[in-house]
């Protein structure tokens, strides 16, 4: 364990460098291992086994033979082991969140907020586990009643990403726990011992052993990945990641088996602003969307389409506080610093191509435009850009990084067409003070979620998943269990005979 890690941590048991499978923390069968760093300082945190297609078989079994006993639990017991789950994620929330800021490199106070969103759906679906309600359907034939229950679909692979490493885990694990599923976590290896400390707390709250399992890999991920889609004992995946990866795991459930799945992928979010917005709010709602997190989210806006009569004044508002207010570096030296490191210098390595080529093909740096090798190679400065074309790279690919790109447009059919100019459909965001406008602009995008006058859209009670290439199904919201139950038909005859 790091030394900083080690000084920082009130609870150090929270600190795993294992996987958990039954009830047990266990390292790979082959003894293997692989490094965690910390992007902030390229310091290695600690290791975490290396996973393989026979230590993945195993998790799957537990998981398998904690359903059969699982799935009969009542709701109002799954609740409560749920609401004891969120209950130690309030108390531990401070190591939690140190736990995110070491190992993906955001800042220590939006880790917090991290922490206290993904404990939400937690409680969320604590509340949700008892209103799996049925139905009851008239028949056409008049001696039948039609009835539905819904019941759990069975053991679900849960493959998650590392820009979210807490709460994209308890919004696909809460979800499935509540319907009464059991799950194997493939936490993302750049940041596993996020997701060890909630297996820890889970354990803890006494959710039984086998119910939550969690492998750890980095070089063995393919193997893995086909495992859990090839497996006949798991009866659902879903993950959340690049499209590309959503495509291949969705090709794969239906080679065996035919999986029930859900994905969450990529995005290329419009951010419209148009003329008549309160223009610092548009601002403030940009600051948000765009660099939260240093830009690496999924539903951050890529594009950001200003109406003409506004653009000059928009940008000069955006690129003066992105100057003045931004600071990057490491949150655990300095609290004045507002934005952390990129995961890896892979991520740096994109940014800095986007930017190039949006310069190259005309448009103008307002702030930022450049790595920081003085702090590490993980560092790149919050931009803004000016003068942007639909021939540039930021304009078709997801940035995934601290870059504002502004086009101009005139007309509200002219940003409609542009926005839907992608084949990703997740998120947008409007910014408009005329209601009529707002609603059009709204119906006319091609995306699974809006924001309007809000940069902000993320709750445990919104329906969180987008269209297009942006995937399939919903996470949060009382939408989200129902991805983890299946509705069986029973239809009662003889209902008119005579007594």
């Amino acid at each position: 364990m790091a030394p900083t890690l080690l000084s920082k941590l009130k609870d150090k048991s929270l600190f795993i460098e294992q996987c958990f499978v039954d009830g047990q923390w266990t390292p790979a069968r082959s003894g293997k291992t692989f490094n965690v760093e910390n992007p902030a300082i390229n310091e290695v945190l600690g290791t975490c086994p290396e996973c393989s297609k026979e230590d993945t078989e195993t998790a799957i079994a537990a998981a398998a033979q904690a359903f059969e006993s699982f799935r009969t639990t009542t709701a109002r017991s799954r609740a409560r082991l749920l609401r004891k789950w969120y209950n130690l994620m309030v108390e531990n929330a401070e190591d939690l969140s140190l736990l995110i800021t070491l190992e993906n490199g955001k800042v220590l106070g939006e880790a917090r907020g991290e922490v206290a969103y993904a404990a939400s759906f937690l409680e969320w679906f604590s509340e949700e586990a008892p209103r799996t309600y049925g139905d009851t359907i008239p028949a056409t034939n008049p001696g039948n009643q039609i009835v539905t229950i819904k019941e759990p679909v069975g053991v679900c692979a849960l493959v998650t990403p590392w820009n979210f490493p807490a709460a994209m885990i308890t919004r696909k694990v809460g979800a499935a726990l509540a319907a009464g599923c059991t799950v194997v976590i493939k936490s993302p290896a750049e940041t596993p011992f996020t997701a060890n400390a909630l297996a820890e707390l889970a354990h803890r709250a006494g959710i039984p052993k086998g119910v939550i399992n969690v492998i750890t890999t980095d070089k063995n991920i393919v193997e893995v990945g086909h495992t859990l889609t090839s497996s006949p004992l798991v009866r659902k995946v879903s993950f959340t990641g690049s499209t590309n990866i959503g495509k291949l795991l969705m090709r794969q459930c239906a080679e065996i088996t035919l999986k029930k799945i859900s994905l969450e992928l990529g995005g290329n979010a419009p951010f419209i602003v148009f003329d008549d917005a309160d223009i610092n709010a548009a601002v403030q709602g940009a600051l948000i969307s765009k660099f939260r997190s240093s830009g690496q989210t999924c539903v951050c806006a890529n594009r950001i389409f200003v109406q003409d009569a506004v653009y000059d004044r928009f940008a000069e508002k955006l690129a003066a506080h992105v100057r003045d207010k931004f600071a990057v570096g490491d949150s655990l030296i300095s609290s004045e610093v507002t934005h952390g490191p990129l995961i890896h210098d892979r991520a740096v390595a994109k940014v800095h191509e986007h930017v190039t080529d949006a310069v190259a093909k005309g448009a103008r740096i307002l702030a930022g435009g450049q790595k920081v090798p003085e702090l590490g190679p993980n560092y790149f400065q919050p931009t803004v850009l000016a003068a942007m074309t639909c021939d540039m790279k930021l304009a078709t690919e997801e940035t995934f990084g601290p870059v504002a790109g502004l086009f101009r447009f005139k007309t509200e059919q002219e940003v409609v067409r542009l926005a839907n100019n992608t084949d990703m459909g997740l998120a947008a965001y409007i910014f408009t003070k005329d209601n009529q406008k707002a609603w059009r602009t709204a119906k006319g995008l091609e995306v699974g979620m809006v924001g309007l006058n809000t940069g902000l859209i993320s709750d445990a009670a919104a329906p969180f998943g987008g269209i297009k290439s942006s995937g399939l199904g919903r996470e949060g919201s009382k939408y989200g269990i129902d991805e983890y139950l299946t509705v069986k038909m029973i239809t009662i005859g003889g209902l008119d005979t005579p007594v």
